[in-house]
């Protein structure tokens, strides 16, 4: 008897001690939780190094061609045939993602010229404006005279060491009561370099009268010509890559880029652990 009543008490003690194991155990938790919140609140963080991004200090201007004949199916891409219009969009976009660096614009035109994406840094934005592009919004005609004179309107206020136009068109001015020449002397008034790419396989020069979808080299390379750039004839999604490559090499002056403050944030941390002590507490208190 006097067995059993000694080993009844020491289950009613050990049981006591565990209870009170658990009493200060759920309070040292209590407490973690209130402190890990504490340090979260406190928004702990650091300074992360973040390179400046190299300016080149020049602006780029990409005026597009989308009057309707963008549309004619006559080169290849990948080894399937595609319009003028999925080739340009395609390498174009490609291109505008690797102007990091320059302040990039981009004017399209058709019948009407107009300002399809403004001066930015955003050279990822370009190119997904590039690629959302939409034939024959603008009108079906082409307006090469008014696609480089709005560019060169935006280039008015700006203050980059180099000025560039990549005009681009597979047609022949039909539209608009401006002189490409003339504009393309503005351009050289205002000492901005216009660099143009002929795009189609037949050139107005050697296609028969009356023929559609040819492309007006001559004026392209003079309006080149007349403002100091290069011209470009592309007859294959080939010679457009090959375009593009050679554009890429354009000269410019590098100049460090202003240093952004970026912050790497550890508040998450205390405060997701936080929530798992908390969730550890409600389970036993549900046992």
């Amino acid at each position: 008897m006097p067995e059993r009543i000694g080993k009844a008490l020491d289950r009613v003690e050990k049981a006591e001690t565990v209870g009170s194991l658990k009493r200060h155990g759920a309070l040292y938790t209590l407490w973690a939780v209130w402190a890990f919140i504490i340090l979260a609140l406190t928004g702990p963080r650091d300074l992360a190094p973040v390179p400046a991004l190299k300016i080149t200090g020049r602006d780029l201007a990409i005026v597009l061609d989308l009057s309707g004949s963008m549309v004619r199916d006559d080169f290849f891409l990948d080894g399937q045939k595609v319009t003028r219009y999925e080739a340009v969009t395609k390498v174009g976009a490609e291109f505008a993602r690797r102007r990091a660096g320059d302040r990039v614009a981009l004017i399209v035109f058709g019948s009407e010229a107009y300002y399809a994406a403004p001066f930015t840094f955003d050279t990822e934005a370009i190119a997904r404006r590039i690629e959302t592009s939409v034939i024959g919004i603008s009108g079906r005609a082409t307006n090469m005279s008014d696609g480089l004179g709005l560019a060169l309107k935006r280039m008015e206020t700006s203050t980059a060491e180099s000025r560039v136009v990549i005009l681009l068109s597979d047609g022949v001015n039909n539209m608009g009561a401006t002189d490409p020449l003339g504009v393309a002397e503005l351009a050289a008034e205002m000492d901005v370099r216009v660099h143009t790419i002929a795009l189609g396989p037949k050139d107005l020069s050697t296609a028969e009268e009356g023929e559609r979808g040819v492309v007006d080299a001559a004026t392209l390379r003079a309006i080149s010509e007349i403002s100091g750039g290069e011209s470009f004839r592309v007859k294959t999604t080939e010679d457009l890559v090959t375009v593009t490559a050679a554009l890429d090499r354009l000269e410019a002056t590098e100049s460090q880029g202003l240093a952004a403050e970026v912050f790497q944030e550890y508040w998450m941390w205390p405060a997701a652990l936080a929530a798992l002590l908390s969730v550890g507490l409600a389970w036993r208190a549900g046992q």
